[in-house]
């Protein structure tokens, strides 16, 4: 079968192989490769950390912080934490750690902000002594306003403000776990991730109170007591009662708390919140449950009158808004509003008015971030994938005609911070044979022209003194004969092409992921790399559905899961099939979560190739999960019936042929034990043998020390079925 192969040097299909020839016998081990085992943080590229003060370059260490020059590299000790220690006065129990999480909140004055477990601590470095303080203790969800310096926290439920002098208001009283105040809401989708938010001059709150009395409470319990306790979620399902979210603002001026006043909010979402510039004004996207009618509206902070729908999008399928607005910082009559409209996340500029000013950028590829401004030369930093579907670069956008102009070295995969004027970006990035390099660019002035990067820290290679893999990247033609999918090879350590293979698929194939990028070893799994170095040959790609190819590429899956991703997995097999190391009756698969539905899918619908597989915390039936993903991409199961019938395992559990293992977490909230359960009620029904395992205590994804147990239990059931 004819293949391309992918070279990270450049965006044309070519072979590419990383290899390491190590004269000695050692291999990695478990211990090495698993973030649970014991010696996992020598065995990853060492890092640094930087932070912006103003446009002074800063890098924080555990004792110490440096001043770094931008230019030259050249560092300064700056801070040191026994003298830091000294000017905050603190308690031997409520000492000052580490100097790690130090932040500089003011560009312009002379002022860290730190944290001692019991208070929030302003220092001056220049005086050198404590100029503000305040209390930190049981604050669950802070968010503190460097504007106002006031903080709001959730206690016991409700939401609370403590301003600068140290007054506390609460601002809730009826807060429970059926009515969620200042916490993230929606399931953390739509680019959710936190439930309060300040106003630029710190003077107002917005908040989400949620109300989710309505929603059904799944039985989770404890066995942690002496006799095991009841201790349900509430979580929505599919095609069931979800909750009702409103957005409260609170001014701290007149103590008052006033509600957008959005209608009615059942079956909406409300979501990316941003403030105007000036503080008066609120814009929100909301949502309609179907998921497929998008609107931008804005509100009166001070009333919460509704002003305005600015925007409005609209779709057969699904709208998925997951950025808030961002105005330009040199004219806030101006915003950017970032859609997939035309087929991939781009970048639009609206007046405040609503109307489109122009599209910014515009291609087949993503813009995967809004990094940031350079408000000198009047440009957008963005990361993109422009220069490959693999790659993450980073790219300066004029506002005024649209040029891109690169700011890296254009390979690998690139994360930037801008200092507080946007002249200068710290690019931290890895290559398929990169462990790690950090440098410093100058943003000013490209005139379309990448200025020259300062090295700052390159890592060394963990690995070097051990026995390696092959790491080989490559693409094949999806299922549609048209579409390139990228996957990754990782061969056996002292690979022989003259051998075959037991081989195993790791799988994800989900929505909002992907398993193959420019990364280090082109992003492979420590654990493929655990098992290459027991003779195993792994093979990973990214099917249909999956992130960063643009709308229709991830659309493709609609109102079907699993579909169209199984005809693009088995192409990957059939690629597998045709190489000779590869022996054709021992093909094994391993994938979480949407890769567990994967793995059983691939299993029962293709029995006859999979001898071994490994779900965990899979997916049994879309109809037992949550209302806001589950619906986006199968609508209800009212709606949709014939798609949820055709992807159900229960309907598969009859074609189980080869050894299965299940695998969850036994408090899983995410995919709740009852897809598991009733798969294996169901296989019992027909007479077939899966094996499982539960980790009591346990979520969605096993922690620390039980990761290492999972990934031990994972690799010997290939051991014992498939080699």
């Amino acid at each position: 079968m004819a293949t391309a192969m992918f070279s990270i040097m450049s965006a044309q299909a070519q072979f590419a192989t990383i290899k390491e020839e190590v004269p000695d016998n050692r291999l990695l081990t478990l211990e090495d490769l698993n973030f649970g085992g014991n010696n996992y943080w020598n065995m990853v590229p060492k890092n640094r950390h930087y932070i912006w003060w103003g446009d002074q370059l800063v890098r924080t260490d555990v004792e110490q912080c440096f001043l770094v020059d931008s230019k030259t590299g050249v560092e300064q000790p700056f801070l040191q934490l026994n003298l830091v220690e000294r000017w905050a006065g603190t308690s031997p129990e409520h000492k000052i750690r580490h100097l790690m999480d130090v932040k500089f909140p003011y560009p312009d004055q002379k002022l860290m902000l730190l944290s001692n477990g019991k208070e929030r601590l302003l220092v001056s470095w220049e005086s050198k002594i404590i100029v503000w303080r305040q209390l930190a203790e049981k604050q669950e969800h802070a968010d503190w306003s460097p504007a106002s310096r006031a903080v709001t926290f959730v206690r016991d439920h409700n939401l609370y403000v403590l301003d600068r002098e140290g007054k506390e208001t609460q601002l809730s009283k009826d807060g429970s776990r059926e009515l969620v105040y200042g916490q993230s809401v929606h399931r953390d989708e739509f680019g959710i991730s936190k439930g309060t938010f300040w106003s630029p001059d710190g003077q107002r709150l917005a908040f989400y109170r949620m109300d989710q009395s309505m929603v059904a409470d799944y039985p989770q319990v404890d066995i942690s007591r002496r006799i095991a306790s009841y201790e349900p979620d509430k979580y929505p399902m599919a095609g069931e009662t979800s909750h009702k979210v409103t957005v409260g603002v609170y001014d701290m001026q007149t103590k008052k708390t006033v509600y957008l006043k959005a209608g009615d909010s059942t079956n909406r979402y409300f979501t990316n919140i941003q403030w105007s510039p000036d503080s008066k004004t609120i814009y929100m996207f909301e949502l309609n449950r179907d998921q497929n009618d998008c609107r931008l509206v804005s509100y009166d902070a001070a009333t919460g009158e509704r002003k305005a729908e600015l925007y409005r999008e609209t779709s057969e399928k699904y709208v998925e808004p997951l950025h808030p607005i961002t105005f330009l910082p040199w004219d806030e009559s101006k915003f950017i509003l970032q859609s997939q409209r035309d087929g991939y996340n781009h970048l639009y500029i609206y007046n405040v008015d609503g109307t489109e000013v122009k599209q910014l950028t515009q291609g087949k590829f993503v813009v995967m971030e809004l990094v940031g401004f350079n408000e000198k030369d009047k440009s957008v930093i963005i990361a993109s994938n422009e220069a490959s579907p693999i790659q993450r670069n980073l790219y300066a956008v004029s506002v005024k005609n649209g040029r891109r102009t690169p700011l890296d070295n254009g390979r690998g995969y690139h994360y930037a911070t801008l200092s507080n004027s946007g002249s200068y970006l710290v690019d931290s990035y890895q290559e398929p044979t990169v462990p790690r390099i950090i440098e410093v660019t100058n943003t000013d002035n490209l005139k379309g022209k990448k200025q020259g990067a300062k090295v700052l820290f390159t890592a060394d290679d963990p690995w070097t003194d051990y026995k390696q893999p092959t790491f080989e990247c490559g693409t094949l033609k999806a299922a549609d004969g048209e579409t390139d999918l990228y996957y990754r090879i990782v061969k056996p350590v002292d690979f022989d092409a003259q051998k075959k293979y037991p081989t195993i698929v790791y799988v994800y194939g989900g929505p909002h992921a992907h398993c193959v990028d420019a990364t280090w070893h082109y992003m492979s799994r420590g654990w493929e790399s655990y098992m290459a170095t027991k003779g195993y040959l792994m093979f990973i790609i990214d099917n249909r559905g999956s992130e960063n190819r643009g709308r229709d590429f991830e659309q493709a899956t609609f109102r079907q899961l699993g579909q169209i991703e199984m005809q693009d997995q088995m192409k990957g097999i059939e690629y597998l099939q045709s190489l000779p190391y590869v022996d054709k009756n021992r093909i094994g698969v391993h994938g979480w979560s949407f890769g567990g539905f994967m793995t059983i899918s691939l299993m029962t619908n293709h029995n006859d190739v999979f001898k071994v597989g490994v779900a965990g915390g899979p997916v049994i039936d879309w109809k037992w999960y949550e209302v806001m993903y589950g619906e986006r991409y199968m609508d209800t199961p009212q709606d949709n019936p014939e798609g949820y019938e055709k992807t159900s395992l229960i309907n598969q559990a009859a074609n189980l042929k080869g050894k299965l293992q299940i695998i969850t977490g036994y408090n899983d909230a995410t995919v709740v034990p009852q897809h598991c359960l009733s798969f294996i009620a169901a296989c019992i029904e027909n007479g077939t043998q899966p094996d499982f395992m539960v980790y009591p205590g346990e979520p969605h994804n096993m922690r620390g020390r039980q990761s290492f147990h999972l990934h031990q239990r994972i690799s010997q059931y290939f051991d014992d079925y498939l080699k």
